[in-house]
């Protein structure tokens, strides 16, 4: 079955970028808040997966950088830090990079 949510991508990106359970837990709750919030829809969801595992990875100093996991994910750089920022402004999540 074709993955259609960012949240079905995430168990396949950890295990390819060997990031831990925390990590995967703490991803999914930052996907939880997003769809919460209605930042997910419209979206491309590797895009929004991608970002939210990047933003998960340095919360839990895991960190993976944007290019691994733009290559795991499919999607350019760019993509990861646009979806990132909106991510990060409208929760309202700190990080210092």
């Amino acid at each position: 079955m074709k993955p259609t949510t960012p949240q079905d991508y995430i168990p396949r990106f950890c295990s390819e970028l060997k990031l831990n359970g925390e990590v995967q837990a703490k991803t999914l709750e930052i996907l939880k808040e997003a769809a919460d919030k209605e930042l997910t829809s419209g979206r491309g969801p590797t895009g929004i997966a991608a970002a939210s595992l990047y933003m998960a990875s340095v919360l839990c100093g895991e960190r993976r950088t944007q290019r691994d996991i733009a290559d795991e994910a499919g999607v350019t750089e760019v993509t990861i830090r646009n979806r990132y920022k909106e991510l990060a402004e409208k929760l309202d999540i700190e990080i210092t990079l």
